[in-house]
């Protein structure tokens, strides 16, 4: 089988994807798989070549061949550009079984990639258009969550040109959401990128401003003292949750540098919570899951709040990170499913999703009963 692995991308979480990346390629059995390398630059160019992750890592694309994805069913999806008697022309690539996007962000995991597969036909692995953006937009996520009766955090949204034309006003409008700490999150980004923890007016604005830089959408929310308990899930339509794990960050909360660049964060697996508790955060992890249509895989991350043991969905993630040391990998791993098991296992899940999709009509006949 023919597995395209995507990586990088226009997106803050482009070094993470990277990382990611690496870890996917050396677990994919070289027996079972071909496997391509795609990498998407900062600037959104797509390259094939020999050893893309590594040209990407140094940071020199010179002896790579620049691609292109066609969204057209009836042609092989991958073209290469190339040069004939002085005319630039698409040369088709062979034909790929199933693409592996490890692309977190925006152009990746917000359903913008996902629609191209779809138009254009083909497997992929993870949540199809409606599941990624969802699950992207933290605002929206909170909305489907209240309406399925799963608990989220007090939050608003803002948008960047009301921080713009009136902040002072804004800032005092947005203190009577809670007391102090408040976090400001772009509304479509992961890995904590642009997040940060409030503790005044001045922080406020500046995390406003942060967050702005980002997406025109920012999320404000109240700061709760709370556990961050994370929860791995498998599946298409009947999902299976991992055993919960925790994470105890050395930081104020579980920013991007704790995540990939400081080691001092404590990971649990399992977390230490009630099985009472875990059972029921599993089952909710689940509910989340379908509630947006997700697919493939999905991060679940709550916040168990100390002092009463309530606690609250903070988010979902649908391509979430895939190095060695990442808590999705690792939550599977303790549940009894090694890294290279939860790859062919993803793998099948899209091969089962793509065959169950192509059952659909895509034509309507009136006139035929």
């Amino acid at each position: 089988m023919r597995i395209g692995v995507i990586f990088g991308g226009r997106s803050g979480e482009h070094e993470v994807s990277l990382m990611s990346a690496r870890s996917v390629l050396e677990a994919l059995d070289s027996q079972k798989y071909e496997v391509i390398q795609i990498g998407i630059t900062k600037e959104g160019r797509w390259y094939v070549g020999e050893k893309v992750l590594e040209a990407f890592e140094n940071g020199n694309m010179a002896k790579l061949k620049s691609v292109f994805l066609i969204p057209d069913p009836t042609q092989s999806p991958l073209n290469k550009l190339t040069e004939f008697n002085q005319i630039m022309q698409l040369e088709p690539l062979p034909n790929i079984d199933v693409f592996f996007p490890v692309l977190h962000g925006t152009f990746g995991e917000d359903g913008t990639l996902q629609g191209v597969f779809e138009m254009a036909g083909i497997a992929y692995v993870g949540a199809g258009v409606v599941g990624s953006s969802v699950g992207m937009d933290k605002g929206i996520f909170k909305d489907v969550m209240k309406a399925n009766g799963i608990p989220v955090v007090d939050s608003t949204l803002v948008l960047r040109k009301e921080i713009k034309d009136d902040p002072n006003n804004l800032i005092s409008r947005l203190q009577e959401l809670a007391p102090y700490p408040l976090f400001t999150k772009p509304a479509n980004l992961g890995s904590s990128v642009g997040v940060s923890k409030c503790q005044n007016s001045s922080d406020l604005y500046e995390g406003l401003m942060e967050a702005a830089r980002f997406d025109r959408r920012i999320l404000i929310e109240r700061g709760i003292n709370a556990r961050e308990i994370e929860i791995s899930v498998l599946g298409n339509d009947d999902p299976v949750a991992s055993i919960p794990g925790e994470i105890q960050p050395e930081a104020d909360f579980y920013s991007y540098e704790a995540k990939y660049h400081d080691d001092r964060s404590k990971l649990f697996i399992p977390a230490d919570i009630h099985p009472d508790l875990s059972n029921k955060m599993r089952a909710d992890a689940i509910k989340a899951y379908k509630a947006i249509d997700c697919a493939g895989m999905a991060r679940v991350d709550f916040l168990l709040e100390k002092k009463s043991d309530k606690y609250y969905l903070n988010e979902l993630n649908t391509i979430p990170g895939f190095t060695q040391i990442s808590m999705y990998p690792k939550l599977w791993e303790a549940t009894g499913v090694s890294y290279p098991e939860l790859i062919d296992r993803l793998v099948d899940l899209a091969v089962d999703r793509h065959i169950e999709r192509n059952q659909n009509q895509w034509t309507y006949n009136p006139q035929r009963k």
